[in-house]
């Protein structure tokens, strides 16, 4: 359902003219990074579930901890040009598309997707030359930082300073530069004086926002608890949330409370009842 559900975003922003502008361009490549993250992940553990297929190769394994590592890095980047493009549309309305051109959008959608699997290297390079020697049974539905490293009998000192170098550059900066976005789009709205313009204001950005505290809120209450002995096994519920449950939400977010997406659903469904019938 998540896949298919992003699928459709991307085909009808792609199909509908009228939807190939920024905010649905930065929205069908969140899509694409949706369907990646799920596919990195999602087919193993529909293995160990259903067939009890629960082994893992040393090597395929650090390649899914590249993914995943790499989607969460990627996903922060293209939340924060989404945020810069809300916040050039309503803080410089008139001059919106001369700033938000074709370049500017494609370089800010490559830069967030080469942030993405730039940033994932070097905890992916560290974990992958650790020794393992004891037990090799990862306690976790996935190959997840914090559980690989319980299983290595080799100081992990050093993934500890890579990564909070990595959680402030990944989390905390995106997020920053978000909350800078936002504030002034809120000091922008205030000062519109109908009540119709504050709430059209309010409305290019709430499903954004929607997104913004899902993500930041799940990924924070995953990496920002105390270590302890049980963190791993608390860790579990927020990562199925983040890697299963927000893909399948982020499509309902945008279409539920969109509603240029509605109506381009509606004509493709129409034109396809159409062709149908005939």
């Amino acid at each position: 359902m998540a896949v298919l559900g992003n699928l459709l975003v991307i085909c009808i922003v792609c199909a509908d003219p009228h939807l190939h502008t920024p905010m649905y361009f930065f929205l069908a490549n969140l899509a694409v990074l949706d369907i990646c993250s799920l596919t990195s992940i999602v087919p193993k553990l529909l293995a160990i579930l259903l067939v009890n297929s629960n082994n893992i190769s040393f090597g395929d394994c650090i390649l899914q901890l590249y993914c995943y590592i790499m989607c969460v890095s990627t996903e922060f980047s293209l939340l924060t040009a989404m945020a810069y493009d809300r916040y050039v549309a309503i803080c410089h309305p008139l001059r919106y598309t001369i700033i938000m051109n074709k370049r500017v959008c494609a370089l800010l959608a490559a830069v967030s997707w080469v942030t993405g699997f730039i940033e994932a290297l070097p905890h992916t390079i560290v974990i992958s030359q650790f020794s393992y020697c004891g037990s090799n049974v990862i306690n976790h539905f996935f190959c997840e930082v914090t559980a690989l490293l319980d299983l290595s009998c080799t100081n992990t000192s050093v993934i500890d300073y890579v990564s909070l170098a990595k959680g402030v550059f990944e989390i905390f900066t995106p997020l920053l530069l978000t909350l800078t976005s936002y504030v002034f789009i809120i000091s922008t709205v205030l000062r519109i004086r109908s009540t119709d313009g504050k709430s059209k204001a309010f409305s290019t950005c709430s499903s954004h926002l929607t997104v913004l505290i899902l993500s930041y809120g799940t990924i924070l209450g995953m990496y920002m608890q105390p270590k302890t002995e049980d963190s791993v096994k608390s860790n579990k519920l927020p990562t199925a949330l983040y890697i299963v449950t927000l893909p399948l939400l982020n499509p309902l977010i945008y279409s539920l409370r969109n509603k240029e997406l509605k109506v381009a659903l509606k004509k493709a469904l129409c034109r396809k009842s159409t062709f149908v019938t005939h």
